[in-house]
């Protein structure tokens, strides 16, 4: 798709530098920017780049002052970063806007489908499946019985649903994503096996939830495994059964989150964190990467990191300490040969 200027600075409200006719059909970063492209400066440190890019149009901060000439047309916004975030979503919407069912779809005749979807190839959907207007459901999805999904969802290949699951509106689910597989219940018996501990609970991610390619959310054992309202989830996030995340958590690439844990509103987990299972999180709380946490978080808005995770400046102090081990342990030999030798004057 090409845009001018002009109608991207309308699109956004912001204010034209430069030749309001000059076309764009791609995205560039500002230090590869090519001709055509679109980029942005929002990080200052980047401002060097913005003088030799060879981008079309480069989208800047309505306070940003170039120290020479910038060859690019400019459009002064208020938020760089959150304007070409506006603009993505603009041009993806607009890929996205296939309609029809694929012949090689298999639909249930009990299923309900919504106006304007679309249907790619080999996507199955079961019994009683209800779905709201807007769908676009790309190749190879599995969509079983009784599951509910809402309106302006997107579901990218690949992508499986067990029975009873509950999707909200504007969820989007990545390639590999699996809502509603069986959480990890297995009951020890005498002789050292385990008996399976049957899973009937159910997923139900509120309006708003993205989760990326890969990613796991397990069912319930009873009840429902909830992901409320406006939670992004990375690529490789394994969520168990009985879980609940809270509104507007963000959770990074490989973090894992045992059963039955809770966690609050607005909570970041950055990568590779593991939480065990019974555990309460408060609202606001931030766990740094690879940060292992056996224990509830009572108080709101803290930062933790490390094993067991621990405030951030404990774990900066620890660091440090943990940095001049090796001195310090020379630093106690020494001290011991001195005291070993005193100990033979004084006998």
């Amino acid at each position: 798709m090409e845009f001018t200027a002009q109608q991207i600075a309308d699109f956004l409200g912001g204010e034209i530098q430069g030749d309001p006719s000059v076309i764009v059909s791609d995205f560039s970063k500002i230090e590869e920017g090519k001709t055509g492209t679109l980029s942005f400066l929002s990080n200052p440190k980047y401002s060097q780049y913005i003088y030799d890019s060879q981008a079309s149009i480069i989208l800047v901060n309505k306070d940003f002052k170039p120290e020479k000439d910038v060859l690019a047309t400019m459009i002064r916004v208020d938020d760089a970063y959150q304007s070409l975030a506006k603009l993505m979503s603009l041009v993806d919407q607009a890929k996205l806007k296939k309609t029809g069912v694929s012949p090689l779809a298999f639909i249930s005749e009990s299923a309900e489908i919504g106006e304007n979807a679309y249907i790619g190839p080999f996507v199955y959907i079961g019994e009683n499946v209800k779905i709201g207007k807007n769908i676009h459901i790309q190749a190879s999805c599995n969509i079983e019985d009784g599951v509910r999904i809402g309106e302006k969802v997107t579901l990218f290949s690949g992508v499986k649903i067990y029975t009873d699951c509950v999707i909200g509106n504007n969820c989007i689910l990545h390639s590999g994503v699996v809502i509603g597989s069986d959480g990890f219940g297995f009951a020890p018996t005498e002789n050292g096996s385990y008996n399976k501990i049957q899973q009937f609970g159910n997923v139900i991610l509120e309006d708003d939830v993205e989760i990326g390619s890969n990613s796991i959310v397990d069912r319930a054992t009873m009840g429902s495994t909830i992901i409320r309202k406006g939670v992004k989830i990375d690529n490789l996030v394994q969520i168990a059964h009985n879980v609940e995340i809270g509104e507007n958590t963000v959770i990074a690439a490989q973090t894992g989150i045992s059963g039955s844990t809770k966690l609050g509103k607005r909570c970041v987990l950055a990568g590779q964190v593991g939480l065990a299972g019974h555990l309460q999180i408060a609202d606001g709380t931030i766990f740094g990467a690879q940060s292992g946490v056996p224990n509830s978080v009572k108080i709101p808005n803290q930062t933790l990191q490390g094993y067991p995770a621990v405030p951030i400046m404990t774990f900066h102090k620890a660091a440090i300490v943990h940095k001049n081990l090796p001195e310090l342990q020379k630093l106690i030999y020494a001290m011991q040969k001195r005291i070993d030798e005193l100990e033979k004057k004084i006998n």
